[in-house]
Order: C-alpha cells, then structure tokens, then sequence
C-alpha cells in the first residue's frame, strides 16, 4: 500500500550456535503503515528485540527482506531512531548535547541545531534541564532525554525496544501517557515492543501478538 513505511518479506533470522543452528524468528511479514503506533508483543526472549533489529537494518535477515519508503534496508540509517530499555546517552554530554547530537553529526548549524533540540527537549518536560548530565537524572528523565534525541533527529521511523521495562511502576504510567502526548503532537511511524499487555493496550493502534521463539505473528 501507498501509506506503507515498513514491508517486511517472509523474514527468517538464525544464527549459528555451539548446539548448531538456532532460528529466531521465521515465516514473519508484516506492513507498518504511516504514523501508526505498532506495538509487537510477546513473551521475554521469543524474539522480539531479534526482530526490530533486523527491521531496523542493525542485523541482515537470513532469508527474506525489509524495505523503508521503497527502498531496501540493508543497514543502520539515519531515518530510523532508537530508544532502548537501559538509557544509550553520553554521559560526558549535557541534555542538550545528547539531543543535539544527531543534527550536529549531520552538520546543521548551531542556531538551527540548539533551537531543534530546545523544542524537543521542551516538548518532553524537561524545560530547566538543558545543562544537566545523565547521572544527574532520574530514570524517567534519561529515557525522555532518549525520547527527545531520537525524535530531534527527524526519522521516518522510531524503535522503542522495551523503553519503560526497567521503570517503577509509577514512573512507567507517566511514561506511557508522555509518549501517547508525544506522539500526537509530533507523529511518526513508532514500532514498540513490550511483554507487558496492558502496557501494549493503552499504547497501540494495532497490537502484533507473537508466538515463542522462533517467533512469527500469532495474530494482529
């Protein structure tokens, strides 16, 4: 389909192993259609982390293929944004820095650059924070920290890999609800993954349930 930013092809990812071949996932295709929130969700180690790691192009299917806006993904790109579940920031950089890094690897000016990452930095409540260092910050402003540095660099498409998982409770539901608020005012494709299903509910426009190891879809 025309709206579609993902297609993914009878992907199959194995890897080798001592007790030899161990598949991963298999027989996984699926579309991922413009500014939805795509949820993928199923049980600790079935596959899920595997699987956004080849749509995102950070590991090559063993069969199979993945194309972004029509074209073939056949490595890491700067369309494509991260947030993981333990915080990836570079704690000898500020707030700004780390949300400013992106646009400054891509050579943007500093006006242009700091007044980007201002409003992303703003648009996730941390306003006041701008000179702070991660060890500075609570869990929940690290991954808003994340959140903002991968928004600020503009790509089609945003992975969160299990990004509130390691949150107290609390702090995962203001999180939730940051990400929804977010996400509205600033749409992008965001594939998310989670084992959490109430967490997959609240969130998701379209919930992809997938079977164990090696996972495929289960249904959606």
């Amino acid at each position: 389909m025309a709206n579609d930013v993902i297609v993914c092809k009878n992907i199959k990812k194995s890897y080798e192993t001592a007790r030899g071949v161990v598949d991963v996932v298999k027989e996984f295709s699926l579309d991922v259609h413009q500014n939805e929130f795509l949820v993928l969700f199923g049980p600790g180690q079935c596959g899920k982390s595997t699987l956004m790691k080849v749509m995102s192009g950070l590991e090559a299917p063993t069969e199979g293929s993945v194309t972004l806006n029509g074209k073939k993904v056949t490595g890491p790109g700067p369309d494509r944004g991260f947030v993981y579940q333990r915080t990836s920031l570079f704690p000898w950089l500020t707030v700004m820095g780390n949300v400013e890094f992106g646009p400054k690897a891509r050579g943007i000016g500093k006006k242009e650059r700091r007044e980007k990452a201002q409003y992303y930095i703003d648009l996730v409540g941390l306003t006041g924070f701008e000179n702070s260092y991660p060890n500075q910050l609570s869990g929940g402003m690290q991954q808003r920290v994340g959140i903002a540095r991968a928004y600020c660099n503009e790509p089609s498409v945003l992975f969160l890999d299990e990004p509130f998982g390691h949150l107290d409770a609390q702090t995962r539901y203001l999180m939730q609800e940051d990400i929804i608020k977010i996400w509205e005012k600033e749409k992008r494709t965001i594939i998310f993954v989670t084992n959490n299903i109430e967490e997959a509910i609240y969130l998701a426009d379209r919930i992809v349930v997938l079977h164990s190891c090696p996972t495929s879809i289960k249904t959606e």
